[in-house]
């Protein structure tokens, strides 16, 4: 009967179980397996190199399909470059004599760096280079050799500008482009991301030394994170042959690496300890360790796995990119943590409390429990909640549906340069002064014109119409610039829009061009191909193609997360109720977002300003981030209540023995992933302040009012249909057997029986 047993119980431990077990026998091989996939890994990525999302990969619409035209006619369009010339009080003229030997004087400059070619003085025929009130013109120029890497050769154009200007003080002369501005964005904050990232590592080791209070405890969820990082780089090396990456992928994973990498250790860890400290043999404590904790980072894994991969259904190369570079971390990071992380701790023993820090160590502040007690703060919490459960629903709800209306009135837009650098860089100012004095000038919009024959009367013709009725619609106020490339059968026409750098009416204008003007131009030429492509054309195609994309990506992420957990949990009011309670979380985050950064309210708190729109990719990369992460806390909850309910608990005491003895570890992975998103949040871009602040601002929203008041809240009123699962759904697999609860024992105190 014995051996029965054992064989039934071999059968119904689950993966993470039989991992945990085969680890702990075999630790050093499990550790030198792990170690020798991470060096693999980091060796062949190195060897095959990493192939990163080209421009016209990145765009998507007409501006996709244009650079596609540009790309495949093998057409190279230089670096532009141009230096603004223009009268500081407004009086001296462009005909004046010292304006005239100002522009001179920038002509033989950039000419004598060798490094600039086709330069066009603003005097030349047919130039249209002179604002129409005479106190501005422009030079203008190409950069020589790769437009990809002109931002590394633009210096000594840069310093040839800056001697000019030195001397006339009377006109204000300042160089703007793609090169110079590239030049300008990596010196400000090309180091910027990189030292929040690294800082990253040290402030989440801060305070698991405050959370465990012995320093190599704190080490191994750190080192867990950092090897399954850097074994995910490696693999991103390998898979960009098949899907291309990014350096933007690349952080995304680093983030995301670090936040479910710690977790997942020390949601683990603590577990262990806790077993240990209930005085459990440090076997029997992995083994409890593995077939709990270990299985919910299993299900937690494999759900943010599913949410990263909604961003596949974007559509967009570098959304793409993002989605599959995490998608591995997580998965390396959850196969790390059931494998080699029982094997360490094995390894380690007793010794996994050396270099405790004085007055931080958990077990002797609790008396030895090791939090098996949980926190006091939240055992008082849940005596209210419990206690008074529908009301603590109407109120968390209440107040969660608050923040969340905001949100009901946001705005997405690729931001502009004033929008996303404010006044903290010089060249924003001549972004704008270019602007004003030449309206759509500093990005015009481009239409690529491919025909079988760019020559053609005809199709001369049509060109010639678009340019005349670009200006007289009221689109352009000229010039319209058109350079053709005959052999290969490809023209280029330049057009100024209305509206310039103010968003709203550039698109205006560009709507203009595509559904009236180049139909009735372009558009009646034979075999004509006329995308429109431009910094306002591109920022509306990515914006169209993320709103597009919301629904396939939320109804993938949202479907598949269901049945994960239903499947898991074999509990349809489970399963109901997680999605319900992280589609709140997001919200919270979305209203946040919106009230700090579109509205203003508050956001000098946050070293912000209104800037009256959320960049376009944020909110559904927010969506698939925190839904992923929110699972992380939801289901480690979840489990530790499932279990307490399987050991025979009343619902109420499972719930609030599941809420209070995962608090602390909740608790100590929210601030951690709170600091390190918060980092992001003090950068000087508003596009990664907007995400620091949003992710920073949801995190301790699920951990506390979802996880600690309104997931209990609701649980307490369902009382047993918690558990419910139709009759026809039974057949379904049975995921829930890789738990092996300890019973709960029974004791008696004064004729009392008390459960322990």
């Amino acid at each position: 009967m014995g051996r029965n047993g054992d064989r039934r119980d071999r059968q119904v431990r689950g993966f993470a179980a039989r991992a945990g077990g085969w680890s702990v026998r075999h630790r050093w091989a499990a550790v030198g397996i792990w170690v020798l996939f991470v060096v693999l890994a980091m060796g062949i990525g190195s060897a095959a190199g990493r192939v990163d999302v080209k421009e016209s990969d990145q765009l998507s619409g007409e501006t996709g399909r244009a650079a596609q035209i540009v790309a495949d006619a093998d057409i190279d369009e230089p670096a532009g470059e141009t230096v603004l010339v223009q009268s500081r009080d407004g009086q001296l003229r462009a005909t004046a004599p010292e304006f005239e030997r100002a522009v001179a004087d920038v002509v033989k400059a950039v000419e004598g760096t060798g490094a600039v070619t086709d330069v066009r003085s603003p005097y030349a025929a047919g130039a249209q280079a002179v604002s129409k009130d005479g106190s501005t013109a422009l030079v203008q120029f190409d950069m020589r050799g790769d437009p990809e890497t002109a931002s590394d050769r633009i210096e000594p154009v840069l310093d040839a500008v800056k001697g000019v200007a030195d001397d006339h003080d009377a006109l204000r002369i300042e160089e703007i482009g793609g090169a110079s501005m590239g030049k300008t964005f990596d010196d400000a904050f090309g180091d910027d991301f990189q030292r929040a990232e690294f800082s990253a590592v040290p402030v989440a080791l801060g305070i698991l030394l405050i959370a465990f209070g012995a320093l190599v405890a704190a080490l191994l969820p750190v080192a867990l994170a950092i090897t399954a990082i850097m074994a995910t780089m490696g693999l991103m090396g390998v898979v960009s042959h098949l899907q291309p990456m990014s350096e933007t992928a690349n952080s995304v994973m680093l983030l995301v690496g670090l936040a479910v990498g710690v977790d997942y250790c020390l949601f683990y860890l603590r577990r262990e300890r806790e077993e240990r400290m209930k005085g459990h043999d440090p076997r029997t404590a992995l083994s409890v360790a593995a077939a709990t904790s270990g299985r919910a980072i299993i299900v937690s894994g494999v759900t943010v796995c599913v949410a990263m991969a909604g961003m596949m259904f974007t559509g967009l190369a570098e959304f793409q990119a993002m989605g599959l570079a995490s998608l591995m971390v997580v998965a390396v990071a959850m196969v790390g943590s059931v494998t080699v992380l029982p094997a360490l701790l094995s390894l380690l023993g007793e010794r996994v409390e050396k270099g405790r820090i004085p007055f931080l160590h958990p077990a002797k502040r609790r008396g030895g429990s090791g939090g098996t007690d949980g926190s006091r703060f939240w055992s008082r919490v849940l005596t209210v909640v419990l206690a008074r459960p529908a009301v603590c629903v109407v109120v968390a709800v209440g107040a969660l549906l608050a923040i969340t209306a905001p949100a009901l009135g946001m705005k997405t837009q690729n931001l502009t340069l004033d929008q996303e650098f404010g006044d903290s860089l010089p060249i924003v100012a001549t972004y704008d002064r270019v602007n004003e004095a030449f309206p759509g000038g500093s990005d015009p919009a481009e239409v690529v014109v491919r025909a079988d024959d760019i020559n053609a009367p005809a199709v001369r013709s049509a060109i010639a119409d678009f340019r005349a009725q670009a200006v007289s619609s009221g689109a352009s106020r000229g010039p319209v610039e058109v350079t053709v490339h005959g052999r290969e059968n490809v023209a280029l026409i330049d057009v100024p829009l209305v509206g310039g750098s103010d968003q709203d009416r550039a698109e205006k204008s560009l709507a203009l061009l595509r559904d009236h003007v180049r139909p009735d131009t372009l558009g009646r030429a034979d075999g004509v191909e006329a995308p429109i492509t431009g910094q306002v054309a591109g920022s509306k195609d990515f914006n169209d193609q993320i709103v597009g994309s919301v629904v396939p990506v939320f109804v993938f992420v949202v479907v598949f997360a269901f049945l994960l957990m239903l499947l898991s949990f074999r509990s349809l009011t489970v399963a109901i109720t997680s999605i319900a309670l992280n589609l709140l979380s997001v919200g919270a985050a979305y209203g946040i977002l919106v009230a700090v950064f579109q509205n203003g309210w508050g956001a000098s708190l946050v070293g912000a300003e209104g800037v009256g729109a959320i960049i376009s990719w944020l909110p559904l990369f927010l969506f698939v981030i925190l839904f992923g992460l929110s699972m992380d806390y939801h289901v480690f909850v979840v489990s530790r209540i499932r279990e307490a309910r399987l050991q025979g608990r009343t619902n109420k005491d499972a719930i609030r023995h599941g809420v209070v003895t995962t608090a602390g570890v909740v608790t100590s992975a929210a601030v951690i992933m709170v600091a390190v998103f918060a980092i992001f949040g003090t950068l000087s871009m508003q596009s990664f302040k907007q995400m620091g602040v949003g992710l920073a601002a949801a995190v301790p929203i699920d951990a506390t009012v979802i996880r600690g008041v309104l997931l209990p809240a609701v649980m307490a009123l369902l009382g047993e249909r918690n558990w419910y699962l139709p009759r026809w759904l039974h057949r379904m697999p049975d995921l829930t057997h890789d738990e092996a609860p300890e019973p709960v024992a029974a004791t008696h105190h004064g004729g009392e029986e008390v459960r322990v």
